[in-house]
């Protein structure tokens, strides 16, 4: 979950470092730092704190330092794991003899029996991490032969990493390796970076090399290398990104996830167009055989999962299939789960580097289940690995709290219902769902008039039907994550036995009623909160709404039906003054169990 960026080549690094740790900052923000190469040793430059800390710190530490020299540096941004965030434990972390900086992302789970096996050799540790056993083992292994100690340093590790390593005997070269967490190597004019996304180097260069599990790279300022663990040279294929340096930026909105939200017309659109235009999408989904399968198991992490709720209820109802579960994956990949051949898993992922979304897709292959990854990032793991995939065209999110990459999985979702089921007459309402998600947008200003007033809430209710109670979930989730309001879910059934007891004078209630068969049930579930003093939102296409929606195909309308919530959570957020982009103690990519 943390970032890592790296730059060798012609220009001054440390300014590119800097920039790149600022478009990473979304995967952690407890602590950042960098090390640089110059005057015959690695200077490293840390603190707790965000990026803008690391940045004043440099200031006034290197200010007479020559970086025009300085063309060689990595740097972090974390998200802390093992030790609290501090000056000591961010990276990067030094061997003891200064002569190799690391940057680390991921978790070494034999930390405690390799730092002990070195504290006997005489290495002594200075943080509470485990990523600075990783310096000390690589200085402990080093023989001058790069590829011979990376090889013995990997093979003692035990975990998950992407790494990024300097050697004060090899000013110009970075080295890079990974495993089990994402890492690329981007190719540009004047050098070579590592990086765990491609934001990061978006500015610089869309020529990216996406690393694979214990391949190691070896960046120079003009070439890199790659091999693998065996010391073999590796031929890699040279990919070309679509995404723009616009695409990554905020675009005059004051977040990240304004600009995200307002963005999601084009976006749905453009994913429409993929699964309809000829195209890989297209040819996914038109030679799909869903009849081979006795069982669909939808798997995903918090709005994933959200979107798989959904669309348990749209496969239902429309393909009428016997068997649909929906998991958690961090529950799915221990839960020794009953599937076979017969079997079909959709994992959904935005990054497609969700540490227990690939691992769930492991299990799944294992019982030799078959894979199909809904999924945004070209190259991802989940995208290599699988045996289908569907990519959505959201392009680069960086806003922590998912808004359009959500919009994309449901779009995604409809689609493959409505051909596994035959119904092709309902293309033109999820055609028609771009226009109408632009119509509520429209309301924004209203919305935030109706968040202004529920700061002072410590706690709101969503509550819904069908499903409505489906997208309830979302709704909840993203209010949480943004306004560290508490916030809970419920099927608007469900208030009755247990949770009605929590409602009393002045406790907010969001209600969303899009179910036409079923207005007269959530009305009545309204009435029941209102008449113990609750205060109700009504979110939905009847006349009563205070959030009022589009018609629309009752199964697609948690489409329209998130973009009014995930507003509403903005401007909550907003209200309070919040870091919004930047939820606390939360990471874009959750890279590590």
């Amino acid at each position: 979950m943390c970032g890592i960026i790296g730059y060798t080549g012609s220009q001054n690094a440390v300014p590119l470092i800097i920039e790149g740790l600022k478009k990473l900052e979304y995967r952690g923000y407890d602590s950042a730092g960098i090390a640089i190469f110059g005057k015959g040793s690695i200077n490293v430059q840390k603190c707790k704190g965000r990026i803008t800390a690391l940045e004043q710190l440099i200031s006034k530490t290197i200010v007479h330092y020559p970086l025009s020299i300085v063309n060689c540096s990595l740097g972090h941004t974390r998200w802390a794991t093992h030790g609290e965030p501090s000056d000591v434990n961010s990276h990067p972390h030094v061997s003891g003899n200064n002569k190799i900086a690391i940057v680390h992302n991921g978790i070494i789970e034999n930390y405690k029996e390799l730092k002990e096996d070195l504290q006997a050799k005489g290495a002594n540790f200075v943080s509470e991490t485990d990523s600075e056993v990783i310096a000390q083992l690589a200085e402990y292994y080093h023989d001058g032969d790069i590829l011979t100690t990376v090889t013995k340093l990997t093979s003692r590790l035990k975990g998950s990493y992407a790494l990024g390593i300097m050697l004060c005997d090899r000013p110009d070269l970075l080295v890079a390796v990974k495993k089990d967490n994402p890492l690329i190597i981007g190719v540009s004019e004047h050098g070579n970076f590592i990086a765990s996304d491609i934001p990061a180097v978006l500015k610089h260069t869309n020529k990216i090399y996406y690393l694979e599990d214990h391949e190691i790279a070896l960046l120079y300022k003009d070439r890199v290398e790659f091999y693998g663990v065996d010391g073999a040279p590796i031929a890699k294929t040279l990919e070309t990104v679509t995404w723009s340096v616009g695409d990554a930026e905020k675009g005059g909105e004051a977040h990240f996830m304004l600009k995200e939200i307002k963005e999601q017309p084009k976006i749905l659109r453009d994913t429409i167009n993929s699964l309809l235009s000829e195209g890989e999408n297209k040819k996914t989904l038109d030679n799909f055989e869903i009849t081979r399968y006795n069982k669909i198991v939808i798997v995903g992490c918090g709005s994933a999962y959200n979107a798989g709720v959904v669309a348990k209820y749209v496969f239902e109802r429309l393909c009428r299939f016997p068997c649909i579960e929906v998991e958690l994956a961090s529950e799915f990949r221990y839960k020794d789960a009953v599937i076979d051949e017969k079997s079909l898993v959709i994992l959904i992922s935005q990054s497609g580097e969700t540490a227990d979304t690939i691992a769930a897709m492991r299990e799944a292959k294992a019982k030799h289940a078959d894979t199909f990854a809904i999924v945004n990032v070209i190259g991802s793991t989940l995208a290599k690995e699988a045996a289908y995939r569907i990519y959505t065209a959201a392009g680069p999110e960086i806003a922590v709290a998912t808004t359009k990459a959500f919009s994309a999985q449901l779009i995604v979702l409809y689609m493959m219902a409505v051909r596994f089921s035959g119904r092709e007459d309902l293309l033109p309402e999820i055609e028609a769902i771009p226009e109408k998600v632009a119509e509520i947008l429209k309301q924004a200003e209203a919305i935030r008039e109706l968040a202004q007033h529920c700061t002072r809430h410590k706690c709101i209710f969503f509550i819904g039907r069908n499903i409505d109670y489906a997208i309830a979930l979302e709704g909840s989730l993203k209010l949480k994550e943004i306004s560290y309001i508490h916030s809970e879910a419920y099927a608007g059934g469900e208030l009755k036995h247990g949770t009605i007891s929590l409602i009393e004078d002045g406790t907010l209630v969001v209600a969303i009623a899009n179910c036409k068969t079923l207005h007269g049930k959530i009305m009545s579930n309204v009435e029941q909160v209102q008449s113990r003093g609750a205060k109700v939102i009504l979110v939905g296409n009847c006349a009563e709404s205070d959030i009022p929606l589009p018609d629309c195909y009752e199964l697609f309308s948690p489409s329209l039906s998130a973009i009014a919530l995930q507003l509403f959570s903005y401007y909550v957020a907003l209200e309070k003054g919040l870091d919004i982009d930047k939820p606390r103690n939360l990471a874009k990519s959750v890279t590590v169990e």
